[in-house]
């Protein structure tokens, strides 16, 4: 049997930004766009390999991504809600990286998202020997979120607008959490935009 080696980080970047009016994940912020930076971040962390999620502006996503290194998959059914990029992502995983140790879920429109951050969780799983490692932001639990391989066939279960936190509350007692008070910060409206940017 092989050695389970290293995490992935999975980017969710295929929904349509219904509410904000354009797609979010290009948006610009300090001179680059939300998905850019984030894509960035997963690379330079200590993953194994990064895999982003695309759906709606999938080819637009694509273009803004062109010279960096990693791996893209389209959703077909991004339209069915945030589980059906989660499951895409994750059988995603399974097929190119038997034998990764786990994944951490992240989405483009935290802006504060970064890569000591990533190595963090990283950190926190091995340290803790802990098979979930979710950022607490608000008194509660979110992304990014880590989960290790054996959660894949419970994540490959979800359906709908469920996200991860389903998961992180259901195996709470396998699970913990490292601070990231910025992570409250998410971009869903054109006003959470321009407060992002006055706030600069």
């Amino acid at each position: 049997m092989q050695e389970l080696s290293g995490y992935a980080i999975i980017i969710l970047a295929a929904g349509n930004s219904s509410r904000l009016g354009e797609p979010k994940q290009l948006l610009k912020y300090q001179g680059t766009t939300l998905i850019r930076h984030i894509t960035e971040a997963a690379i330079e962390a200590k993953c194994a390999a990064v895999i982003v999620v695309t759906g709606s502006n999938a080819s637009l996503i694509k273009e803004e991504l062109h010279s960096l290194s990693y791996h893209v998959v389209n959703n077909q059914n991004w339209e069915k809600g945030m589980a059906s990029s989660i499951v895409t992502g994750v059988r995603e995983v399974i097929k190119k990286h038997p034998n990764i140790a786990g994944a951490i879920f992240a989405v483009s429109d935290q802006p504060f998202v970064n890569v000591t951050l990533f190595n963090a969780l990283i950190d926190k799983a091995l340290e803790q020997k802990s098979g979930i490692v979710a950022s607490e932001y608000d008194n509660t639990f979110g992304t990014p979120v880590l989960f290790s391989n054996k959660y894949f066939p419970a994540l490959l279960t979800l359906s709908g607008a469920e996200g991860a936190k389903k998961l992180v509350k259901k195996f709470a007692d396998d699970a913990t959490s490292i601070p990231f008070p910025l992570g409250s910060i998410d971009i869903d409206t054109q006003e959470d935009y321009q407060k992002l940017l006055r706030n600069s």
